[in-house]
């Protein structure tokens, strides 16, 4: 079952091909770009990621703390 599992991933030297590839199409000075470009995106994924836990995390904390009119009952 493992061996069907492995069959579609590359190996070590066909990972090289692929770098030459995009490195043929995109050129040695565009590559640095993209990354920077995929470097931003993936930091304001996680930025997003965590201001939506962080207002999780407050309506959590609304809800368990009572209010005064509740301190009252």
């Amino acid at each position: 079952m493992t061996h069907l599992l492995l069959l579609g991933l590359p190996s070590g030297s066909e990972w090289i091909i692929i770098a030459l590839v995009i490195l043929l199409l995109f050129g040695g000075k565009k590559i640095p770009e993209l990354m920077r470009g995929l470097g931003k995106g993936v930091k304001s994924f996680k930025d997003g990621v965590n201001e939506a836990k962080e207002e999780i995390n407050k309506a959590k904390e609304d809800i368990d703390t009572p209010t005064s009119s509740d301190a009252k009952k």
